[in-house]
């Protein structure tokens, strides 16, 4: 496989990628990065550690997608994550459920 082959490969999985986050991002309710992937999950804890001096952190999260191009099975039931490096945890917005204003369930 020539490198111009396998950059077009690597364009096309980051792009089929993409389009699987963007279709199932709304079923979770935290999106995290850490220094080396990006998640999505429905239940995260941070912890902050000491060991000898050196701070790090554990990232627990469960019911999760991992976003990792070379992983086929991204959907995972837990993860825990150690890094030194920041974390970063952000709460997706959830659209309230809304009825038609018209119809059976109109007051």
């Amino acid at each position: 496989m020539s490198a111009e082959d396998l950059e077009k490969y690597e364009t096309e999985m980051e792009l089929s990628l993409y389009r699987e986050y963007r279709d199932i991002v709304s079923q979770f309710s935290y999106v995290v990065e850490t220094e080396r992937r990006f998640y999505l999950a429905n239940a995260v804890d941070v912890q902050v550690r000491d060991s000898g001096g050196d701070v790090y952190f554990e990232v627990r999260m469960s019911d999760a997608w991992v976003w990792d191009m070379y992983r086929p099975a991204r959907f995972v039931k837990n993860v825990r994550v150690i890094t030194f490096k920041d974390v970063n945890v952000e709460e997706l917005e959830k659209p309230e459920l809304r009825l038609p204003e018209e119809g059976p369930f109109s007051g």
